[in-house]
């Protein structure tokens, strides 16, 4: 049903509606939200504010009777005013917050495109300086690693990766950042994450040896291109095995991080006994990302159907206890997960803090308010919850380049430190 226009005088609590003004012309939180009493209709009044626009379906209530025009409430204009001010306070408050939020996530950003780089530098070493290229990786991981365990504030942030070609670097780093996520939450200490760390960075290294036409390949590969992919981890090998002082612990993952627990992966069947207990972290790290990156589109799986097809459909595949890891610092819906909330509204996550991961960080649709300037929503600090998640492709296209829902999705974190 269309929203209904209606004079001010027929407001009453339990209406759903819709403010006629900017999104800086008013003190509330919304441009559309459920009035919840009298003082809200009167803070609206006080604004000059004559129409708004309701929404029944939204609604518990129907609006008053054009009658009741004469019944107005008589307006507290002290009360009233003390309310506006209070609430104009609170809205440049979350504005500020806002502002530093994005400060922390550009900075963020920054030191993703940084480690990026650095990776792009390490991988291109692999072949020319290999010895360069193992003691470039090991501080590249020792600087991520230190990031990482200097808080226990850690939030995990969607990135804006530039690039949707180059993915190797991308694959790598992803799988890294998300691996040692698992490692911090299983308690590894600092060197166990920083082996971590290091073995994801070059778990696929050996797919520099694989043609380029396989590794894009966009519709299902051959079984003899399925063969020729697979000899990636035989590859890795041969290049780790030209690189002195390259980890065995990473020689162990490039090796079997293919491996599943029902021996059913390659190269050699392994069983859940059998694999290592860090190939099994990157395991399902690699199996997350790749769900999230297959190069068939039709394949592709939003954060949330990805985690929740490792849940239902994996548990024989990986650890079970990594896996859980997984899902309780992704949260129910990870960052890249556009969703609806518990008032209609529809919004990207963007962030969730690993101590708070029920209440991840919402960017919210609202065509009132560039989207520079977009609410950011905790959903910690608000009474909405997250409904369900929206495929991006169901969405309006409006909406969809207004929240700009990642076709590749890449995380980094940062701390409070």
């Amino acid at each position: 049903m269309a929203s209904i226009k209606i004079t001010v005088d027929r407001l009453q609590p339990g209406l759903h509606i819709r403010l006629p003004v900017k999104w800086n012309e008013h003190p509330f939180l919304f441009n559309s939200f459920k009035v919840k009493d009298e003082e809200t209709i009167r803070l609206i009044r006080h604004l000059g504010i004559k129409h708004v626009f309701i929404n029944p379906n939204q609604s518990d209530t129907e609006p008053l009777p054009p009658s009741s025009q004469s019944e107005s409430p008589i307006e507290k204009p002290d009360a009233t005013e003390l309310e506006a001010k209070k609430l104009w306070k609170e809205k440049q408050d979350r504005i500020e917050k806002l502002s530093a939020y994005r400060r922390r996530v550009i900075n963020c950003e920054k030191e993703f495109e940084r480690s990026l780089s650095r990776m792009r530098a390490v991988m291109n070493k692999i072949r020319n300086r290999p010895e360069q290229a193992v003691d470039e990786a090991s501080q590249l991981v020792n600087d991520i690693v230190d990031k990482l365990l200097s808080d226990d504030n850690v939030t995990l942030h969607l990135m804006n990766g530039k690039s949707e070609f180059e993915d190797i670097y991308f694959h790598s780093l992803n799988v890294s950042v998300v691996a040692m996520m698992i490692a911090k939450a299983k308690k590894l200490s600092a060197a166990e994450i920083k082996e971590v760390a290091f073995a994801s960075l070059f778990h696929d290294m050996g797919k520099v040896k694989v043609p380029t036409a396989i590794l894009r390949k966009q519709t299902v590969l051959t079984e003899p291109e399925k063969n020729y992919l697979k000899l990636h981890t035989k590859y890795g090998l041969e290049i780790a095995a030209n690189m002195e002082h390259f980890p065995e612990s990473a020689r162990t993952v490039i090796a079997q991080h293919h491996e599943l627990n029902d021996g059913s992966g390659y190269p050699e069947g392994l069983k859940e006994k059998d694999i290592d207990p860090l190939t099994q972290i990157v395991a399902v790290a690699n199996a997350y990302d790749n769900l999230c990156h297959s190069n068939i589109a039709a394949e592709q799986k939003i954060p949330y159907v990805a985690l929740s097809h490792l849940y239902k459909n994996c548990k024989h595949l990986y650890n079970t206890d990594n896996l859980g890891l997984l899902i309780k610092f992704m949260g129910i819906y990870p960052p890249g997960t556009v969703v609806q909330l518990s008032n209609d509204m529809v919004g990207l996550v963007i962030s969730v803090n690993a101590k708070n991961i029920l209440f991840p960080n919402v960017l919210i649709y609202d065509p009132s308010v560039p989207r520079t300037q977009a609410p950011i929503i905790d959903l910690a600090e608000k009474e909405l919850k997250i409904v369900n998640a929206v495929l991006p492709n169901k969405l309006p296209d409006k909406v969809r380049e207004y929240l700009n829902p990642r076709s590749r999705i890449s995380y980094f974190f940062d701390s409070d430190d």
